[in-house]
Order: C-alpha cells, then sequence, then structure tokens
C-alpha cells in the first residue's frame, strides 16, 4: 500500500503557469444613449477574405451585411488570422463609419474584434458568433 502511495506522489505533475493577461482600462467617460444609438453594429457573414497585396498587416473582407449589396472591409489582423481560415464565418462589424482609403481601397466599416495583453504580446480575437445569426442581424 505504501508503495502504490509513493507511485501516486510521484505521478502528480505540477499544474501549467497561467498566462500573464492584461486588458485595457475601461472609459471614464459616459456616453449618452443617442450618441450610442448612432453606431449601428451588424452581424456579417464572411463571403471572401484576401491578403492585401504589399501589406504585412492587411486582410480584405468581402461582406454580406443582409443590404443585397456586398460590403468590403479592410482590418489590419493578418498577423493572428489566415485569410482561408475565416471565409464562411460570421462577425460582427460597425457599418456606418464613414469609408476609409487604405492601401487604395475604400474600407466601408470596421469588424469588431476583442484585444488584450498577453506574456508582454498583444493577443487579438475577432468577434465570431454563432451562424445561425442571419447577416444584417441588427446588435442592440
Amino acid at each position: 500500500m505504501c508503495d502504490e502511495n509513493m507511485n501516486l506522489e510521484e505521478q502528480v505533475t505540477e499544474q501549467p503557469v497561467e498566462p500573464k493577461v492584461e486588458t485595457e482600462p475601461l472609459f471614464e467617460e459616459m456616453v449618452d444613449f443617442e450618441t450610442f444609438a448612432k453606431s449601428d453594429y451588424r452581424a456579417v457573414k464572411i463571403k471572401d477574405c484576401v491578403a492585401v497585396p504589399k501589406s504585412k498587416k492587411l486582410l480584405q473582407f468581402t461582406l454580406d451585411d443582409g443590404s443585397g449589396t456586398d460590403r468590403t472591409i479592410l482590418s489590419g489582423i493578418h498577423e493572428y488570422y489566415e485569410p482561408e481560415d475565416l471565409i464562411g464565418k460570421t462577425a460582427i462589424a460597425i457599418v456606418n463609419l464613414p469609408p476609409r482609403k487604405m492601401m487604395g481601397i475604400d474600407s466601408c466599416g470596421m469588424l469588431i474584434s476583442a484585444v488584450h495583453e498577453e506574456d508582454g504580446h498583444e493577443g487579438l480575437h475577432l468577434l465570431i458568433v454563432d451562424d445561425r445569426i442571419p447577416a444584417g442581424a441588427k446588435l442592440y
């Protein structure tokens, strides 16, 4: 019996060390409801995604936003994702930002990501939601 206990103790392994994770502090400034309500967040289906030529960071997304017209959004997330891994996913975008030209291409909105620092390195996760949510569904 004593030998069995010793073997069990020898088999116990150390728990992995949890990475040190940091997030940005919350904003102290309040936003009134009318200002918040002006932001149009929608579920978007990723129809296509390609790396932008001559850019190490940018991915070009072709999105179905439920309007019947494809929407193009550029996002600097290539360090975190390969384009082919995102096709067919459902993401969240703010769709009523003015177009912004990047690398000669108009980006018409912004995909929403969660950003944090982990063990001294930036981490980023594109907000991917349930595929049963239809393109164009509004977030409140």
